[in-house]
């Protein structure tokens, strides 16, 4: 298992555990995870990454009204949705370094 992987699942898990139990500081290390994890997103992986970025952004809240699992699913996937808009910052700024190089 290479690094990339590894520091995926590790972030996934982690926002998915910090959308269901109070962990203190949980934003800012999701946050960091994400800013690490978007650096291993692969060149023909970006705009996918960046669709589902951003549709978890506009649904994440989607799910709150089902009886008993509505608000948990929601936390999960609001944590989730930082962990995404985290990485989409470090994807964005490595194309544009890319861009800039000669």
């Amino acid at each position: 298992m290479d690094l990339a992987k590894i520091i995926r699942l590790v972030a996934v898990a982690f926002a998915v555990i910090a959308g269901v139990v109070a962990i203190p500081e949980s934003a800012m290390i999701v946050a960091i995870l994400g800013l690490v994890g978007g650096y291993f997103v692969e060149e023909d992986r970006r705009l996918p990454f960046m669709v589902a970025t951003l549709t978890l952004a506009l649904v994440h809240g989607a799910l709150g009204p089902i009886l008993f699992i509505g608000p948990y699913l929601t936390d999960i996937l609001g944590s989730l949705s930082s962990l995404f808009s985290a990485a989409s910052c470090t994807v964005i700024v490595v194309t544009i370094i890319e861009r800039l190089k000669p």
